[in-house]
């Protein structure tokens, strides 16, 4: 069974730094709990994917998102 590689979005684009103070853009890489989704479920490059952790760690650092987020039940 071959799967289709997934393509990385920073590469596709042409994103060459990843900005810790875009928020929402970061979030699509958070799961609702507020952990990084990995590089083999987002599709990102080795590089791409350590770039985009740093940017989370900067951005949760600087209190721009939560480091856990409220669960409702």
């Amino acid at each position: 069974m071959i799967k289709k590689r997934r393509i990385c979005r920073f590469c596709e684009e042409g994103i060459k730094h990843v900005d810790y103070k875009n928020d929402k853009f970061l979030n699509r890489f958070l799961t609702e709990q507020g952990k990084i989704i990995p590089r083999r479920t987002s599709g990102n490059c080795a590089t791409h994917q350590r770039m985009l952790a740093m940017a989370v760690k900067r951005a949760r650092h600087m209190a721009i998102i939560p480091f856990v987020r409220e669960i409702n039940r």
